[in-house]
């Protein structure tokens, strides 16, 4: 297991008000029922996330479609985020100088 499902497993979902659902698996070969659940929760297209208010009637539907889904706390997803940014962020180019050090300080 590694951090991130460390953290996921430790942080309670019924304390967070906000659950921020994220479809990780394909719709295509799913059951009827588990399509209608997925699509009354707004998920048409593997790795979309919503927010939905946790309530019992959310909590009931992800417990139908958990397979699919991967939920995390609004604390979780924004540091997901923030991680997944600082990977894209725009890094200072590397200064490569190819000329000798004696080169380089007679000049």
């Amino acid at each position: 297991m590694n951090a991130f499902e460390a953290f996921k497993a430790a942080v309670p979902i019924a304390w967070s008000p906000n659950l921020y659902i994220t479809l990780v698996r394909g719709i295509p070969g799913t059951r009827r029922l588990h399509r209608r659940t997925l699509e009354a929760l707004r998920l048409r297209k593997c790795n979309r996330t919503v927010m939905r208010w946790n309530t019992p009637t959310v909590r009931g539907m992800l417990q139908q479609v958990k397979r699919l889904v991967v939920i995390e706390t609004e604390e979780m997803y924004k540091a997901r985020k923030q991680n997944e940014a600082n990977h894209r962020a725009v890094r200072p180019p590397l200064v490569i100088s190819h000329l000798p050090a004696s080169a380089s300080s007679s000049s």
